[in-house]
């Protein structure tokens, strides 16, 4: 298993016109308890199966082991998730030593704009580019478990108004 250290942040920014590429993605899930994740992901023409464990308690790092398995599994896999999709396209935008992944999401979660830059480890420096807004890391609204279950729609108004 190897960990999985990121932060999130909503983007307040054209940032697409840096990008070097994106693809689109469709999440279902077969478990969100508490402490754990197993997803299946169509990215394009490819697909992975996850299981993530739980996270620290500032939300910044987990567990995560992935493998990838036939394009004719995953869909077969993505037959027996849970109700509810996670629907998006990737971005991804080099910055510095990092890469940005800038998810735009669509149907319930249309609206919701977030990136994540991986770490090597928690403290490690990165550049903030100005498209970067407020930090969302430890803020479990928007993992994706979540928002398949509760869709940004439903609480977006609150949530703008905060």
């Amino acid at each position: 298993m190897s960990m999985e250290i990121e932060r999130k942040f909503l983007v307040c920014a054209p940032y697409k016109h840096l990008a070097k590429s994106h693809t689109h993605i469709e999440q279902g899930y077969f478990e969100t308890a508490p402490g754990r994740t197993v997803r299946v992901r169509i990215r394009d023409e490819r697909a992975y199966l996850t299981i993530k464990g739980p996270s620290t308690d500032d939300g910044l790092s987990r567990y995560e082991f992935e493998t990838e398995v036939s394009l004719d599994d995953g869909r077969q896999l993505m037959n027996l998730c849970r109700p509810g999709r996670i629907d998006k396209t990737r971005w991804l935008v080099p910055n510095g030593r990092h890469t940005i992944e800038v998810d735009e999401f669509h149907g319930d979660n249309e609206g919701l704009v977030m990136a994540e830059i991986e770490l090597s480890s928690p403290d490690e420096p990165y550049e903030r580019p100005s498209f970067l807004g407020r930090e969302l890391t430890g803020d479990h609204r928007f993992y994706n478990k979540f928002l398949m279950r509760r869709p940004y729609c439903l609480w977006r108004q609150q949530f703008e108004a905060e």
